[in-house]
């Protein structure tokens, strides 16, 4: 990968058939282009009755495909089918559904489908009780054991006024299922990779708690960089606001204190080859904290006694001289100074075999931006300094080191 979008330079099919929800594909095919991708779309004559070839042709830059017969082409579903990464149908109507599973090619799509050697991807839109139908679902069936796969569809309200499953997956997401799909044979394909993400909250009542400033962005971030290197991914995060996301094909595990991380860590790490601990986890909690919200006339001499919380990288570790898991532990330090120093110290403490340590006082890293500068000290003593780049590009760097620098 190595800091290249994972959909940078992929070519990319994307069938448009004719439901109304053929206005979300015109913001898939512009969020494809803008990640770098090469589109190209197909509309069937139905679908042309709510968007036109010229409304993609405008956000992809290139030529839309209606006709099966183009002028200026030879062959044209051969071409299309060969060169193509992944063909995505979205959306796509029961009716499509139907005639790809009986193999039918009356139309540049259909015969497309036939003819392309990419994996299928299919993003179904369907009015009421038609995704529920048995004639629906044993397509779905069929489709499915040649390895087809599905995105949605979703529940909501539909055209109609009826609500039930059958809505187009937002575009967002079905980008997202589009990165699952072209990860499939990455690199980390069959590992299981945790990362924790975001800060915890320790009760004082049931009102307040003690905190940090951290908002998830670089854990999930990494998070999204092991799927698209083909991992399966556990995300393991605190209610602070970026970690509310949740990448498209990562399990979601939410904890709230330290001791609720400390958990769900030592249960999720019993499988994980790798742990990358981004969590910015609480140090100390309220010893006993109040049943009933503290009233602010009480509060004039107000003390509130804390204890240590445990440290879960250090837990991590005993648990894998017992074990054997997970192979690879990462840990972050957020330092305001002595940065190498502490970072080092952590590194040996918490047998880890690389931290990422970041210095917060810098105004263009660490919490509430977008960006970070970061120093990777390995176990060996070999240290990388990454100069300022996004936390995304932080995440494909750290998940290239665990592909270069370990052996799964």
């Amino acid at each position: 990968m190595s800091h290249i979008s994972l959909l940078s330079g992929k070519h990319i099919l994307l069938g448009v058939t004719g439901s109304i929800a053929c206005y979300k594909a015109l913001d898939l095919a512009s969020k494809l282009t803008q990640a770098g991708a090469k589109v190209d779309v197909l509309l069937t004559k139905a679908a042309q009755q709510f968007v036109t070839p010229l409304a993609f042709q405008s956000v992809t830059g290139r030529k839309a495909y209606a006709e099966l017969w183009a002028e200026d082409a030879h062959v044209l579903h051969i071409g299309l089918g060969e060169a193509a990464d992944l063909f995505v149908i979205a959306p796509c109507t029961a009716d499509t559904m139907a005639k790809l599973a009986q193999g039918r090619a009356d139309n540049l799509l259909t015969i497309t489908a036939l003819a392309a050697r990419c994996p299928l991807l299919i993003a179904p839109a369907m009015d009421g009780g038609m995704w529920d139908h048995p004639a629906t679902q044993a397509n779905v069936e069929t489709l499915q054991a040649r390895e087809v796969m599905f995105a949605g569809p979703a529940e909501g309200r539909m055209a109609s006024g009826l609500k039930g499953k059958g809505r187009l997956v937002e575009p967002v997401d079905l980008v997202g299922h589009i990165r699952l799909a072209l990860a499939k044979s990455n690199p980390l394909a069959g590992r299981h990779v945790v990362v924790t993400a975001g800060g915890t909250q320790e009760a004082i009542d049931p009102v307040r708690f003690i905190s940090n400033h951290s908002s998830g962005k670089q854990g999930l971030a990494i998070a999204q960089a092991a799927l698209d290197a083909g991992a399966k991914v556990t995300l393991i995060t605190g209610p602070t606001a970026a970690a509310r996301t949740t990448p498209v094909g990562a399990e979601r595990i939410s904890i709230t204190s330290t001791l609720d991380l400390q958990q769900a860590t030592l249960q999720a790490c019993k499988s994980a080859d790798v742990l990358v601990m981004a969590a910015a986890v609480a140090d100390y909690r309220a010893a006993s904290p109040a049943e009933q919200k503290i009233k602010r006339a009480q509060m004039t001499d107000l003390s509130v006694q804390l204890v240590e919380n445990p440290d879960i990288t250090v837990s991590v570790a005993e648990q894998k001289q017992s074990i054997g898991k997970p192979t690879v532990t990462i840990g972050f330090a957020a330092e305001s100074q002595n940065l190498l120093e502490n970072a080092q110290r952590k590194l040996t403490k918490k047998s880890l075999d690389l931290i990422v340590a970041n210095d917060i006082t810098a105004k263009d890293a660490g919490f509430f931006v977008d960006t970070n500068r970061v120093v990777l000290i390995d176990k060996d003593g070999k240290i990388e300094r990454l100069p300022l780049q996004t936390k995304v590009a932080v995440a494909e760097a750290v998940i290239d080191w665990i592909i270069a620098e370990t052996v799964l």
